[in-house]
């Protein structure tokens, strides 16, 4: 058992599907005789009153222990204990309902057989109520000496006071919206109570007494409603908040203190107000009760939360903090069979505990162990033994044991070669004639029991498949299931990705956690590029062209795009057109004299996937050759001022998406304080005219619903521009690595360095997080020198005034790897990469006449800024 677990005493669960909150517990002396007895009423109208009674600690329930139950059949919002009833100072109990408020006498009979004694309730008077209730207070009203007054709060807002069997009157709280807790306090005849504003707001008795009587008023006519004299408050405290609970204790060792639990702090209040002490809470409260005062001028306070936490406050000091087998809505202190200070818990569900704190003694007693003379050498032995285990197991990096790993449950995908003969799109927004669909068929295969298996099918957007996630049965050894989905473009742009991903989670069971232990598998798939894209008549003009370089013959686009070429068509095996989906085009065109291949079209973003794909049929087609010595390499210039342009682009977005939030979060401040205005005007007992104040209430509510549009249309045009920039930031990674010919490491590190994020954020965004990838690796392994090494970088990313930073750096980047800068995550190669950086390289000659010779350090290697060009070469 834990040490910092509470230990039940005795708890019972009350009911089936009963309902519980905060004023459905009380502890008190109920039926004067001399000891507590817990009382507790449910939403479902059942009272029951326990004097528990276990033979040992942790017993349940016994029915011995419930003396009273019985079903008033109203809803119990709140039960109180008190002097209520006039001729005697004898404790009773007052039940409030929705729309009444009963004080009963509750008392024993002697049994005259086994059963025991018997218990029993009697009405006393009972009280019908004009409106709705919400809570009540009780206490010696005006300094009545010897019985208690109730007052109930409605829901709209009205102070109703009783005088025991007599209403005495009623009064309207000002400026009321809805309901807050509600409290008395004997020291300074007030009621306090937190409004809808989130203020503390203290009255007077004598104030509220001598107000205007609201039942004087006519109901029906809404304009005397809002007439008479108005209610003073004594003293206001701003919280900032709204409050679940309020409590005024006075202790003698502490002064009289107001206790309120906000949703995120605990404050303590002097009785003008002014606040002795406050604790901000990181966690979410559900109830609290200060109980005792231990220490001269400081009051101990229990406070539950909602993972199911007691905690002990001395003032502000956390004393003690304990684990509840339930969350609290109701706590309270008791004295039960002569054990003093019984923690009283109560939950939504009903469950009903008495606890205590602290720790059971221990009765177990270690038995001698025989001593004996240690062997060193055998230890030594032995240890070495253990470390040598330990360093082999360590080597694989891995979790799991290989053996283990990926043998449970596989999870392939195979996609279908054809595309489907009816299009299973669903919504999509491509004003193409047809938007064409693929099949994918998932087969999910388990060699144990796999609990609670999810299966989801991710596809990156625009893309979007028919189902994304599918929930099985729990699935037996050697089992298996099969779904098929068809993924479609649903947005009218291209995506950056033809790849798509599958995921199962389930979970084994083990011994420990029959439940199962949480697993997943995955898989990748590919998608066809007849997806996006169909064949075209080429275009002979593109304002954006690339030209890659082989060391192999073209090979005819007959024999590595047969689905885009008509075997008729002579004309198509050397060049090749392609019309997306979105409606811009591409051309793909092999040399016939020289071992190139050019990839032209009006966006830099279009090349991307055709020219990802050219390469990857090509590397498959010398594959089936048998040929390991075919490569590709480029030798034109990054077309970096293109790729700045989509840059710029996607950076105007996102300045537009601040400035519509700054504008939407105006406009609706705006619109806020019009409503309290009018909410003002409207609840005013002296009406008055609205100034128009309805006018622009409307007038702004339009701006608001404007701005919302503006900004998801942005936010929708934002999606769009990344998505290009990744297309670009791809097709930027790719030429790069062909221009220096760089290896898988290298060019992880590019990627990682250049595609960081999956999608923007208002946190991260794209720009800035790249700028600090490309600056870490420009003051490390492309460092000129120890000085640039030694270079902080900002440990905080924030969105950058512009992008010329980034572009300077992207700039810089491409020189120094020109230079004969090599990407390396290793801390030893920046030194190293110094003396490189120095000398610099020649240039890869654009084409063979165009070879020139260049000088050590020369800046020819690489275009300036001013120098980045586009392709000229033709193939």
């Amino acid at each position: 058992m834990s040490l910092f677990k509470a230990r039940d005493w005795w708890s019972t669960t009350l009911g089936e599907k009963e309902e519980f909150d905060q004023g459905c517990l009380c502890v008190a002396d109920v039926d004067n005789s001399g000891q507590d007895k817990i009382i507790v009423g449910s939403y479902m109208g059942y009272l029951r009153i326990f004097n528990p009674h276990p033979v040992k600690p942790g017993d349940g329930g016994q029915p011995e222990d419930l003396l009273l139950e019985v079903q008033l059949r109203e809803p119990i919002l709140q039960v109180e204990v008190g002097k209520f009833v006039s001729g005697t100072e004898g404790l009773h109990l007052a039940v409030l309902h929705c729309r009444k408020l009963c004080v009963y006498a509750v008392s024993e009979t002697l049994g005259n057989v086994e059963h025991g004694n018997q218990y029993q309730i009697k009405l006393m008077y009972e009280h019908n109520l004009q409106r709705t209730a919400c809570n009540m207070t009780y206490g010696p009203f005006g300094g009545v000496k010897g019985r208690d007054l109730i007052c109930i709060q409605s829901m709209d807002g009205m102070l109703m006071l009783f005088e025991q069997e007599s209403y005495a009157f009623g009064r309207f709280l000002p400026g009321f919206l809805l309901p807050g807790p509600l409290t008395y306090s004997s020291r300074t005849d007030s009621f306090i109570t937190v409004s809808s504003c989130r203020q503390v707001e203290s009255y007077k008795y004598q104030v509220l007494a001598f107000a205007t009587d609201a039942d004087e008023r006519q109901e029906t006519d809404q304009a005397k409603l809002s007439s008479g004299k108005r209610l003073v408050v004594d003293w206001v405290l701003n919280l900032g908040e709204h409050a679940l609970d309020i409590c005024v204790v006075s202790f003698n060792q502490a002064v009289s203190s107001v206790f309120v639990l906000g949703e995120r702090n605990f404050f303590c209040l002097k009785d003008n107000g002014q606040i002795r002490f406050m604790k901000k809470l990181d966690y979410s409260p559900s109830c609290f009760i200060p109980y005792c005062s231990v220490k001269e001028g400081t009051i101990n306070t229990l406070i539950g939360n909602h993972s199911k936490m007691l905690n002990v406050y001395q003032d502000v000091t956390l004393k003690w903090a304990t684990q509840l087998p339930h969350v609290p809505v109701a706590v309270k202190v008791a004295n039960l069979q002569d054990l003093k200070g019984v923690i009283v818990t109560l939950s939504d569900t009903g469950h009903l505990q008495c606890s205590y704190l602290g720790t059971d003694p221990s009765l177990f007693q270690a038995p001698r162990v025989e001593s004996r003379e240690l062997n060193q050498e055998e230890f030594d032995a032995e240890m070495k033994e253990l470390q040598k285990i330990i360093k082999e197991a360590t080597k694989t990096q891995d979790i799991l044991p290989k053996s283990e790993k990926n043998r449970d449950v596989t999870v392939t995908a195979e996609v279908s070669p054809d595309l489907d003969a009816e299009s299973q799109a669903i919504d999509s927004e491509v004003k193409a004639e047809a938007v064409p669909s693929v099949t994918v068929k998932v087969l999910c295969l388990t060699q144990v029991t796999a609990k609670k298996p999810n299966l989801e099918v991710c596809v990156q957007a625009p893309l979007a498949v028919t189902c994304e996630q599918f929930v099985f049965d729990d699935l037996e050894p050697d089992s298996s299931e099969t779904v098929v989905v068809s993924v479609f473009l649903k947005r009218n742009f291209s995506p950056s990705e033809l790849e798509g991903n599958c995921v199962l989670s389930y979970g084994t069971p083990t011994e420990l956690f029959p439940e199962g232990v949480l697993k997943a598998a995955q898989c990748n798939f590919s998608l066809p590029l007849r997806l996006i894209c169909f064949p075209a008549q080429p275009s002979k003009a593109a304002n954006h062209k690339i030209t890659i370089d082989t060391n192999k013959a073209p090979i005819s686009f007959l024999t590595i795009f047969p689905d885009f070429v008509d075997p008729s068509e002579d004309d198509q095996s050397n060049v090749l057109g392609f019309q997306f989906l979105s409606g811009s085009k591409a051309t793909l065109l092999a040399s016939k004299t020289s071992q190139r291949y050019r990839i032209q079209s009006d966006q830099l973003e279009d090349l991307w996937l055709i020219t990802k794909e050219l390469r990857l049929r090509l590397e498959e087609h010398f594959k089936k050759q048998n040929c390991k010595d075919f490569a590709c390499t480029f030798s034109g210039s990054i077309p970096l001022q293109e790729y700045f342009e989509l840059i710029d682009g996607h950076f105007e977005l996102r300045l537009n998406e601040e400035k519509l939030q700054e504008l939407l979060s105006q406009r609706a401040a705006q619109f806020r304080a019009i409503e309290r205005r009018l909410l003002t005007r409207f609840k005013d007992k002296t009406p008055a005219p609205l100034q128009h104040l309805d006018t622009l209430l409307e007038g702004t509510f339009r701006e608001v619903i404007a701005l919302a549009d503006a900004a998801e249309e942005n936010q929708a045009n934002l999606f769009q521009a990344f998505t290009k920039l990744k297309s670009a930031t791809h097709l930027v990674i790719m030429l790069i690595s062909l221009w220096q010919k760089l290896s898988t490491d290298q060019v992880a590190i590019l990627e990682a360095t250049f595609l960081p994020l999956a999608e923007d954020t208002k946190e991260m965004g794209w720009e800035e997080t790249v700028d600090a990838a490309i600056s870490y690796l420009l003051r490390t392994c492309l460092s000129k020198s120890s000085k640039e090494q030694a270079l902080s970088l900002s440990s905080q990313l924030c969105m950058p005034k512009d992008t010329s930073r980034l572009k300077k750096n992207i700039t810089l980047f491409c020189d120094r790897l020109a230079k004969g800068g090599r990407l390396s995550l290793s801390t030893d190669s920046a030194t190293q990469q110094a003396a490189v950086m120095s000398g610099g390289c020649a240039t890869i000659a654009e084409s063979d006449s165009e070879e020139r010779t260049v000088t050590l350090g020369s800046t020819a290697m690489f275009p300036h800024r001013g120098q980045i060009t586009k392709q000229k070469s033709k193939p």
